[in-house]
Order: structure tokens, then sequence, then C-alpha cells
């Protein structure tokens, strides 16, 4: 059995403070970390439980603009009559993240930070364009996602809300693996103030990325017709027991025609 300190801090500060001691771990829902603890994988000294800070809790709509806490739980986006009106998408896509437990303890923030190249919510960043806020800078959906398990992010660095300007038309698609329910490939698309957008998690060798050969269609024409006869190239795409890299290829451009309704 591990051997930790367990930390609740007061404030945003006192948490960045705790993090930036060595050997301590953030922790939020606890779905991935806990797991990794379990098998033996990591093993932190000290935990910082980001649960108790209200400040990162909570869903905001202005201004064109849904603003939602780092440490809202995916059930409380999925059910929030505020993200239903403004992005149905987001709404959908946090519904049908993991089983109900996952969904009552994950978080938005912590799923990002952990950046799993299967997950939902990258895809709905950066399909959306989104921009992750920290305690101590902003972030643009480009900039934060770097690779597999890999962000922008410093060690000692929090998530403290994510932005999301209110499209005109999106929608979400996922070919889950039903063991896990994690993506097999998920595609996001919309069309809004930041262009048309289409973002492809649980396909790409480097994580979530986004499917230009589709956009540039979809820019021209918003409809499922117009991704007739599009292609994704398959090279830099994973293959595994659950799908080659040329299924998976095959799949994007169905979802994303099946995304647009």
């Amino acid at each position: 059995m591990q051997n930790f300190a367990f930390h609740t801090p007061a404030t945003v500060a006192d948490a960045v403070r705790a993090a930036g001691e060595p050997d301590s771990k953030l922790i939020a829902g606890g779905q991935t970390l806990l797991q990794a603890m379990k098998l033996g994988l990591i093993a932190p000294g000290a935990l910082v439980d980001l649960a108790g800070l209200a400040s990162l809790q909570g869903i905001h709509a202005a201004g064109g603009t849904l603003t939602i806490g780092a440490s809202t739980t995916h059930a409380a986006v999925a059910t929030s009559a505020q993200v239903q009106q403004a992005i149905p998408a987001l709404a959908a896509l946090a519904g049908q993240i993991g089983d109900r437990q996952v969904r009552h303890r994950g978080t938005l923030g912590g799923s990002l930070a952990n950046n799993d190249p299967a997950a939902c919510y990258p895809a709905a960043v950066l399909g959306l364009g989104a921009t992750v806020h920290t305690d101590r800078r902003t972030l643009a959906a480009e900039d934060f996602f770097q690779g597999i398990y890999t962000t922008a992010l410093a060690e000692d660095e929090l998530i403290t809300a994510v932005s999301f300007p209110v499209p005109e038309r999106a929608g979400w698609q996922k070919f889950r693996q039903p063991a896990s329910r994690f993506a097999l490939v998920g595609v996001f698309v919309s069309r809004g103030p930041m262009g048309v957008r289409v973002a492809v998690t649980g396909a790409g060798a480097q994580g979530v990325f986004r499917a230009t050969a589709l956009e540039a269609r979809l820019a021209t024409d918003w409809s499922a017709a117009a991704l007739a006869g599009v292609t994704v190239p398959a090279d830099e795409l994973n293959s595994d027991l659950h799908g080659s890299a040329a299924y998976r290829a095959a799949l994007i451009p169905v979802l994303a025609a099946r995304a647009l309704g």
C-alpha cells in the first residue's frame, strides 16, 4: 500500500504552491491518477485535492462564450441547461463519456490535463477553438495539446476554466471501444466565430488533431454530401487490435458526415 500526504488547499494559490513540492500530484476526479497508482505505475509523495475549490466549478454563458470551470464534472456539463442551449453537441459529448460513475467523478480539467489520445473533451476543445485558462495564463487549443499525454502545462500549473466560443452549428459522433468506452474514433465538427473546424480524437498517433481536408470541403458546403469522396491519410493514424489505421481513416469522414446531423 502506498503512503502519501493528502492536501486540501483552500485557494488556487495554495493548490499551486502544494503542487510545486517534489513528488506532488494534483487530483481532480482521480479517474486516471488513482488507477495508475493502483497499478503501481506512479507513486506520488503527496496528492493535492482540487475538489473543494468552488472557484474551479460552475458554468457561465455570456457574450457568445460558454465558460466551464475546470473541476466541473462530465455529468454537470451533460445535464446543464446552459450547455444544452449554447452548445448541445458539447452536452451530448459529456453525456457519452465513460459510465455513470466516471461522469459523476471525472472533470473537464482533469481530462484535458491528462490528454489521453482517445479522450472526448480534447476533440471538443480543439473542434470549437476553445481557450484554456490556467492560474497564470491563457492557451489557445492549438497551443495546449502537444502530443499523447502531453500538454503545454508546467508541472505546477493548474487549469482553472475553459472558454468555448458559441458556434452557429456543431456536432459530435463517437465510435467507441465497447469495453473502455473511449473513442476508437471521435469527430467534433463546428461552424462559427472560429471558422469551420473538424477535430478528431482516438485516431491520431500524436493525439487529437484537425482534419483540414474535411474542413476545406465544409467551408464551402456545410453538408454531409460535401464529404463524399474525401479521404484522410492513414500514415499517421493508430493501428491496434481494435482497428487498423486504414479502418480509422475510413471512419473519420463517415463520422464527420453523421455529426452534421
